[in-house]
């Protein structure tokens, strides 16, 4: 099954340090190596960015940076795991090497693996 762990965080100020980059860098390999990890990213800050709403109709365009905010989107994982339990214990990982933050943490829609009490049954794929 795949799982999307969206990283919210204080927004910094300052880029990740050596050490910080190389903690992270490290796990991204070892989870691309082993097939817990299929795609990440970081993201840059707020002030670079922008919201787009629609309501009514009509959209709104809201450039960065989000200082009503108190925690943004920092970046996020796709990961394979066989269940919800275990894409919960590989964020605990992820987060011991972030220091700070929390993830939330969502299945994927994939029309060969449904949830339980929906009408297809779940078929739980190898990691690669």
């Amino acid at each position: 099954m795949r799982f999307l762990s969206i990283y919210m965080c204080p927004e910094r100020s300052t880029p990740p340090t050596q050490e910080e980059m190389a903690t992270m860098g490290k796990l991204v390999e070892d989870w691309m190596k082993s097939g817990k990890l299929l795609a990440t990213e970081g993201c840059l800050p707020t002030s670079l960015g922008a919201r787009v709403r629609i309501e009514s109709g009509k959209y709104s365009v809201s450039d960065g940076p989000f200082t009503e905010s108190k925690e943004v989107v920092g970046g996020f994982a796709i990961l394979d795991a066989p269940s919800k339990e275990v894409a919960v214990e590989y964020v605990k990982e992820f987060l011991k090497a972030t220091g700070t933050g929390e993830c939330e943490v969502r299945q994927l829609y994939d029309a060969n693996c449904m949830p339980e009490g929906v009408e297809e049954p779940c078929v739980v794929r190898a990691a690669s």
